[in-house]
């Protein structure tokens, strides 16, 4: 027979073993329901093809249907609102990217704080920007086009997915360090971006590798510089802004999960498990490698640190440039 301390403990042991079956009992299942991811740009972007990608897979992995809901406008924050203001119960995510790192800075009048009201989940990806031009535009490189950009001031023009995004600072930093002026034309998105780009409406764009990257292929844009510090591995023969005399441009495109701020803990590590597994899978890598995107697959912590990095460093950008709305 077991002493009188021994049986306690025992007691204790198996009190404690019912009580977290009982709360594992009572805890809400999830999901519940259809998941939807907001994109707060139109289909056919970076944006949208990474929450596709990603939506068929977490689909297959929580046995749920993931939808992917398009609400574009205002620079990527009207989305970002939906989500912020949505039930936090891990059924309505947003697929985020550096440009909501520069709002706050350009936005005054923001009815969310990016950095209280989201719950990260991890980063997804981050993908080049490339400087494009039309393939029957005279500029054969990124010294031609400053030369241009300062013999006739706002003469070019280059588009971005809207202001406040990051072609739209890729732009403020590319003026202030060569001295060209060039026009900014905002758009909603990365495809009628493209397609004015393509029909000779503005002169140049900024913008991720994945919308224009089979224009490259098939020969009707000409890419005459990445935005990163490294080359990329889907343009490799393609030159850095760096290397090509603009010496402090280093920016890239990352695009991660997010969930409105309150949503439970257990929810959020269970979402960056299933996202981590998805975007480490040799098949989401090799989808990712066709697109121009590197995948990265980050913790919670990690992601928040970086939002906070780099909402820091556009706030700088955006006051230095003198940064302004359209």
């Amino acid at each position: 027979m077991a002493p009188p301390r021994s049986q306690g403990l025992l007691a204790a042991a198996l009190c404690g073993f019912a009580q977290l079956a009982s709360a594992q009992a009572q805890a809400p299942a999830w999901p519940t329901k259809t998941l939807t991811i907001v994109v707060p740009f139109p289909a056919g972007g970076t944006t949208d093809v990474l929450a596709r990608a990603v939506s068929t897979k977490l689909a297959t992995a929580l046995g749920k249907p993931v939808i992917v809901d398009n609400k574009p406008g205002a620079g990527a924050t009207l989305g970002a609102l939906l989500v912020a203001k949505a039930p936090a119960d891990g059924h309505t995510l947003l697929m985020g990217a550096v440009h909501h790192t520069v709002a706050p800075s350009v936005y005054k009048n923001l009815q969310y704080s990016f950095e209280k009201d989201f719950a990260p989940i991890s980063t997804v990806a981050l993908v080049p920007n490339v400087l494009v031009v039309s393939a029957k535009a005279p500029y054969g490189s990124v010294k031609d086009l400053i030369a241009a950009g300062k013999a006739a001031p706002e003469k070019l023009s280059y588009g971005s997915n809207g202001n406040g995004t990051a072609q739209h600072m890729i732009g403020t930093q590319f003026q202030m360090e060569t001295g060209a002026k060039v026009l900014h034309v905002a758009y909603k998105g990365s495809a009628p971006l493209t397609t004015d780009l393509l029909g000779g409406q503005i002169d140049m764009s900024f913008d991720t590798i994945t919308p224009v990257l089979p224009f490259i292929k098939d020969g009707k844009l000409k890419a005459l510089a990445v935005t990163t510090a490294k080359r990329s591995s889907t343009l490799p023969n393609v030159p850095t802004l760096q290397e090509m005399g603009v010496p402090h441009i280093a920016i890239g495109t990352w695009f991660g999960l997010l969930a409105p701020a309150a949503t439970p803990k257990g929810v959020v590590a269970q979402l960056n498990a299933e996202v981590v597994k998805i975007v480490h899978s040799p098949e989401f890598k090799k989808q990712m490698l066709d697109i121009g995107a590197e995948p990265v697959g980050n913790r919670p912590e990690e992601m928040a640190a970086q939002i906070k990095e780099e909402t820091e460093k556009f706030a700088h950008l955006v006051k230095v440039g003198k940064v302004t709305l359209d």
